[in-house]
This record gives C-alpha cells, sequence and structure tokens, in this order.
C-alpha cells in the first residue's frame, strides 16, 4: 500500500487539521470527539443544517461546511460512522432558538447514531430533526443498510437545504424541501478498482481487469452484478436507463445531472461520460436544466463514477443557484 500518510491510525484527525488550515476563513475543527463546524456558528434564527458519516468520503462532508451549506459535518473513522458524541457535540456546537436539521445517509450505523445523538440533544432543550436520504437504485439492501444506500443525492440535499437554512426558512419548512428532495433524486455508482482503508492495507474487494462492478456503493459494498468492461458509451447508457427508470423519469422532466468521480477516475474520463450522459437525456426529451461534475462524494481512490438525477422545479433550481461559501462549492458571492 502506497499513501501520502504516517500512521494509518491519525489519518482522519491530521487531514482535519489541513482542512482547518486550509479554510480558517469559513471553518473550525473541534477535536477529541471531531467536528467541523462552520466559522462564527450558531447563526441567530436560522436552523442549522448537519451530517456527517465515515472519512474517505471527501470532500463529503466536512468540505460542505460553510455559508449557503451546513452548520457542521462529523467525520467519523475512515468508512466508520461517527459516534453519538461526536454528533451531538455537533448539534450542541451550532444549534440556535431555530433547530437543527440532521441529514443521515442510509447506512446502519449512520441511521443508529444519529438517532441517539438527536434524542440527546433532545434532553438538553434542543429542537432536532432528521432526514434519512436512500437515493441509490442499485439495490434494496447491503451489508450496511436496511433498504436503499444514500450516495451521490446527499450533496444535492445538503446544498439545497443548506440555502433554505440561510434564506431564514424555519426548521418545518426545511425538513418538508429536504423530504421533497429525497423523494426526487435517484443515483447509480460503477467500480473499476476497488479502494484500499489504510488501516487495512488491502483492496476492499477483487475485481479483474476486464470486470466492473456495477451499482458499487461509496464504501464498495456489492453491486447489482459484475459485468465485462465495456465502452463509456454503453456503460453510460446503462446507468442512465438504471436512474431514469426507477423515479421514473420522463420527457419534459427538468433534472439537474450529477456526475461524480469516485475518486480515481480522472476528469478526462468523467466529461466524457457527462456528455454521453446529456446526450442520452435529451434523446429522452428530460431537460437538463443545471449541472455538477466532479469528484464530490468519493470512496477514497476507487476509479469509478456515479451519475444523479433531481428533478427539479422552480424552488428546488433557485435554492440551488443559491450563493454557496464551502471548501468544496462556491459560487454566487
Amino acid at each position: 500500500m502506497k499513501k501520502i500518510i504516517n500512521d494509518p491510525a491519525n489519518v482522519v484527525a491530521e487531514s482535519l487539521r489541513g482542512l482547518a488550515a486550509a479554510h480558517a476563513d469559513i471553518l473550525r475543527v473541534q477535536y477529541d470527539p471531531d467536528v467541523v463546524i462552520r466559522a462564527g456558528a450558531p447563526v441567530a434564527g436560522k436552523v442549522a443544517v448537519i451530517s456527517g458519516g465515515g472519512s474517505g468520503h471527501e470532500p463529503l462532508h466536512g468540505g460542505f461546511v460553510g455559508p449557503g451549506m451546513l452548520a457542521a459535518a462529523v467525520p467519523g473513522a475512515v468508512f466508520t460512522s461517527p459516534t453519538p458524541d461526536a454528533v451531538q457535540a455537533a448539534v450542541t456546537a451550532t444549534t440556535g432558538d431555530a433547530g437543527a436539521l440532521l441529514i443521515v445517509k442510509n447506512y446502519t450505523g449512520d441511521v443508529l447514531n444519529f438517532e441517539t445523538a438527536a434524542e440527546l440533544a433532545a434532553a438538553e432543550g434542543l429542537e432536532v430533526r432528521s432526514v434519512v436520504i436512500d437515493d441509490d437504485v442499485a439495490v434494496k439492501d447491503s451489508t450496511y443498510t436496511a433498504g436503499r444506500r444514500g450516495v451521490g443525492g446527499t450533496v444535492l440535499l445538503e446544498k439545497i437545504t443548506g440555502a433554505a437554512a440561510e434564506r431564514g426558512d424555519s426548521l418545518d419548512a426545511v425538513t418538508a424541501l429536504a423530504q421533497k428532495v429525497i423523494g426526487q433524486v435517484r443515483s447509480i455508482g460503477v467500480a473499476l478498482t476497488a479502494p484500499t482503508v489504510p488501516h487495512a492495507g488491502t483492496p476492499s474487494f477483487d475485481l479483474d481487469e476486464n470486470e466492473i462492478e456495477f451499482g458499487i456503493g461509496i464504501h464498495g459494498e456489492p453491486g447489482r452484478e459484475r459485468i465485462p468492461a465495456e465502452p463509456a458509451d454503453a456503460l453510460v447508457a446503462r446507468m442512465v436507463e438504471a436512474v431514469v427508470s426507477d423515479l421514473p423519469f420522463a420527457s419534459g422532466d427538468r433534472v439537474l445531472l450529477f456526475t461524480n468521480s469516485m475518486g480515481g477516475t480522472p476528469l478526462v474520463e468523467l466529461y466524457l461520460a457527462h456528455g454521453i450522459a446529456e446526450r442520452l437525456l435529451a434523446d429522452r426529451g428530460i431537460v437538463v436544466e443545471r449541472r455538477l461534475v466532479g469528484p464530490y462524494i468519493t470512496s477514497l481512490e476507487m476509479q469509478g463514477m456515479s451519475l444523479t438525477l433531481l428533478k427539479l422545479d422552480d424552488e428546488l433550481t433557485e435554492l440551488w443557484d443559491a450563493p454557496v461559501n464551502t471548501a468544496a462549492l462556491r459560487w454566487g458571492l
């Protein structure tokens, strides 16, 4: 295993120190337990949108802390849910009278630990709601979940709810908006290679040179099937069909298309795939009104990609376009 690390046990803490040094204008890091907190939090009169999960998916979630997006992010160890006390610390540090919304990806550890933290925060007198995102169309159940997994749609959910909180929406309104997004977003991912978790030192699974794992999870969980390697046109068509047929999306729908690298796929390949997806959606009469392309929810150095579609309306488009200032997303300022 060759990685730019020191002790595998200290990877997350050392990475967080670098994040804090690079972006001291918009965030700070609290250690033991580890929490990434928006500078100036809590913000009076505004809902705190909080998310988190295992590290190794950067920039998710710490890279999305800042004005217009998250109030706090809670990083666990690599591919491991953060503990309830860490989530509770994030809630305590960022939640004012307007309350907090916890965004939880549908992995068993995350769901249980965030639920426990919400109960602990409520005992402190804080008003906390939770939503669980489960946008992955690949499988219904997996090693880590009961039901569908939370994947690329998480990025879009955090941006849109963060914008609603920034404009001063109530906790009820931000929660209802989150549920709306969850109902209208779908994703699928593929892997060409496996990631290597630092403390394990070996790839998470075996994949032959001529194989692709179709429907992979962000921790390297199995997908729908292993397929022979195929040209980009055929692979992206397979992915588009899986996503479009699930909601289903129909001719005339307005959508946001998010083409994501799993960490090891370079932009030259990612833009190639994005262009194919745009063409295939246009052939179906689906109108791509907004786009996001890049490594925004990764799986360490996994070579692969995911496609996410969110059905848009005027309100969701306005909130997507709203100003944001985080380490990973910045526009409209």
